[in-house]
């Protein structure tokens, strides 16, 4: 079984990244929507306060003055959470930053299940799908405190507007020190010849961690991980696909509209290739504890090796 490091929480790496780059580029700001002690946004607060700008609880505001900031120069961060950041303002999103295709960095946090016993109006599913279908608009998933630093020197140095999903709680590092991270890019975490599964965020590290379950019962699991959903690395995946001829996919999002829709897409237009989609079916959220809601909805490391084995079974 691959012993994984543990990482920094998503937030934290997203806060102290963000004040850092901040310290020589005197474009970057961060606005937030009166959550900043839960994103981590406080950590820019505490290290930049005349670049920090508290908006309150309205978020269609806060969008609004991020695409005026933008307008002129500068790149707003915008740190809420991920319900608030894509739902609640979707119209000042589409007219105001992704028509003109302005360069703000709009941050989903306590995106996916695990949002640390929030409620269902705080879990969202379906963020990705909603703006990965938006013209203009990068949507980036990264898997650790590695990849998400990497990511947002990468969406610095991105024209565009952005939209970065992170995860609430601290998770399994995927890469090493020494990973250098491609905005345009999916990596190949596991080689194998018996099956492709394809996932993206945090989630690629319980599927990684499934692919050894499924090792030690003969079945040989091909991983790539994705963290750019948009734009999104089609020659990987066509190689991926190839490699096994059947495909996975696996997300801690609604299957509908997104990784793996994204996949479906590639695959039928480039490489039509036998696949399967797991991950959130058609329904809200609830609370939970993280380990409990991980096993109810089968996203947990042990879960998805059932889940797979049961695909393979019926292929």
């Amino acid at each position: 079984m691959t012993t994984l490091k543990m990482g920094k929480a998503l937030r934290v790496t997203f806060g102290e990244t963000v004040a850092e780059l901040a310290n020589t580029d005197p474009r970057i700001v961060m606005l937030d929507g009166d959550v900043g002690s839960s994103t981590k946004a406080d950590i820019f607060e505490e290290a930049h306060r005349d670049k920090f700008f508290q908006m309150g609880i309205a978020e269609q505001n806060m969008l609004g003055v991020a695409a005026g900031m933008a307008s002129v120069g500068l790149i707003p961060f915008v740190s809420t959470f991920a319900c608030f950041a894509v739902a609640r303002p979707l119209d000042t999103i589409r007219v105001l930053i992704a028509q003109p295709n302005l360069p703000v960095k709009i941050t989903g946090g306590y995106a996916g299940l695990l949002a640390g016993m929030t409620g269902k109006t705080h879990l969202m599913f379906d963020d990705v799908s909603i703006m990965r279908a938006m013209p203009n608009m990068t949507v980036l998933c990264p898997a650790d405190d590695i990849e998400t630093a990497q990511g947002i020197r990468a969406l610095v140095e991105d024209d565009g507007p952005a939209y970065l999903r992170l995860t609430r709680e601290a998770s399994p590092r995927l890469f090493g020190e020494d990973h250098r991270f491609d905005l345009r890019k999916a990596v190949v975490v596991r080689e194998g010849s018996d099956v492709t599964l394809i996932s993206s965020g945090p989630q690629s590290v319980r599927v990684l961690e499934a692919a050894d379950l499924l090792a030690a019962k003969g079945i040989d699991a091909h991983v790539l991980h994705v963290p750019t959903i948009k734009p999104i690395d089609k020659a990987s995946i066509v190689a991926a696909a190839e490699k096994t001829g059947f495909v996975i996919t696996i997300e801690e999002h609604t299957t509908i509209g997104g990784l793996g829709g994204a996949v479906a897409e590639v695959l039928a237009e480039n490489a039509p290739t036998p696949m399967r989609f797991h991950g959130i079916l058609d329904t809200y959220g609830e609370s939970g504890p993280d380990a409990a809601l991980l096993e109810k909805y089968r996203l947990s490391s042990g879960q998805v090796a059932a889940v797979i084995e049961e695909h393979l079974g019926n292929r």
